[in-house]
């Protein structure tokens, strides 16, 4: 009876063990906390990581009280000239609450890299990887890339024409004989007007008529 309480409080005390153990691993002194990447503008409450940024900064929480933190930043492929080149460094003393934020940090356009050491931390360094990136904003009447402005739709040369906007080019003027199919008689090859030649020949017609009218009847008068 003995043994079996024995071995039934041994059992026991391996299962609580086994249960505790992660939770130990999890909380041992000096390897707790985590580090955030924030843009500058972003409140150090927030615990959440922001990969891309301007002007940034580096939020830690949750670590040991006055831990002791050295850091250091290195650029990362693809932009990286040289992988692994460290780029940054920096040191800080975490406060009673195991946080601490370093200053606003800057860096050229690309990918990189932070590797965070503290002490008592166990296997390689916390590490975080991010981008920057300040896109410069352009301002409207901005020079462009040669220096000039680019040219308004009122730069443009306009077609030369003596016609205002909206205007049909006005017509060919017309040819005093061109103006006489208006109302005017047309002329002949010598300026004489056409009409008046008609009316003449008709009136000399009638003329020559009559003429020969009366000499036919002064012959059959006299015979």
């Amino acid at each position: 009876m003995r043994t079996l309480a024995y071995a039934t409080a041994t059992a026991a005390a391996v299962a609580v063990s086994l249960v505790l153990a992660p939770s130990a691993v999890a909380t041992a002194p000096g390897d707790n906390g985590t580090v955030k990447i924030h843009d500058a503008t972003t409140g150090e409450e927030l615990r959440k990581n922001e990969p891309h940024v301007c002007t940034f900064y580096l939020d830690a929480f949750g670590f040991d009280a006055g831990q002791q933190v050295d850091w250091h930043i290195e650029a990362w492929a693809p932009t990286a000239d040289v992988k692994g080149e460290t780029v940054k460094t920096g040191s800080l003393t975490l406060d009673a609450e195991g946080h601490g934020r370093s200053d606003d940090l800057s860096l050229p356009d690309g990918h990189y890299k932070l590797f965070w050491n503290f002490d008592g931390e166990n296997g390689s360094a916390k590490h975080k990887v991010f981008w920057t990136d300040c896109e410069d904003d352009t301002e409207p009447g901005a020079t462009t890339p040669s220096g000039s402005a680019s040219a308004t739709p009122s730069d443009a040369v306009e077609p030369t024409s003596s016609a205002s906007p909206g205007e049909a080019a006005p017509a060919a003027s017309s040819s005093p004989s061109a103006q006489g199919a208006a109302g005017d008689l047309a002329e002949t090859g010598n300026g004489a007007p056409v009409g008046i030649l008609s009316t003449a020949a008709a009136a000399l017609l009638a003329t020559g008529g009559y003429l020969v009218f009366r000499r036919r009847k002064s012959a059959s008068g006299q015979s």
